[in-house]
């Protein structure tokens, strides 16, 4: 599919481009991953609208078949990889589940300012990235995706939420395109 346009109060939600996941095996390199949200975190401000960074500090408790116990992550692990070029103007989310809305203030930063729209890069496609994009949709925004933007751990969950997920839930296209959308 393709996006077809960008609400004058769109946000940026960029998942989990922190120093421990992005250190993770992934379908397609971090590195690229973090080049393009960097470039999309860049238009995003050029253009005066939101920028949220979100990062996981922990793993959501309860139990699992491959899932550990519940666990804090070190401090460096948490870090926001620096090539974001966080500002004091952008809003940094800690989570610990896999979307970025359950237990975090996110919804409300949003409302305040009245986004009605998020677009969505990081990793992993399958966890964070779809999690946060089902929640989304379920708050009422709309959502894009920049498909070359998000990686995963596992190819075929990879494939799985771009080819069948997203398009339930958002409009998907390319990271150029997002950028050429905001005019």
């Amino acid at each position: 599919m393709t996006a077809t346009t960008l609400d004058p109060r769109t946000a940026l939600v960029l998942v989990d481009l922190q120093k421990g996941i992005t250190a993770l095996p992934t379908v397609h390199p971090a590195e690229e991953i973090v080049e393009r949200g960097a470039r999309l975190a860049e238009a995003f401000r050029k253009h005066g609208l939101p920028v949220i960074l979100v990062r996981v500090a922990a793993t959501p408790p309860g139990r699992a078949d491959v899932a550990g116990h519940a666990a804090e992550f070190p401090a460096e692990f948490t870090e926001l990889r620096p090539e974001l070029g966080c500002t004091d103007d952008d809003i940094v989310v800690t989570k610990r589940q896999w979307g970025a809305f359950y237990g975090t203030d996110l919804d409300l930063q949003l409302r305040r300012r009245g986004v009605t729209q998020i677009v969505l890069a990081g990793i992993s496609t399958s966890i964070g990235v779809e999690s946060t994009a089902r929640a989304a949709h379920e708050h009422g925004y709309h959502v894009t995706i920049a498909t070359d933007a998000v990686t995963d751990m596992d190819a075929d969950a990879h494939r799985h939420s771009l080819e069948k997920i997203f398009p339930r839930l958002a409009e998907t296209d390319t990271t150029d395109a997002v950028i050429a959308l905001l005019g």
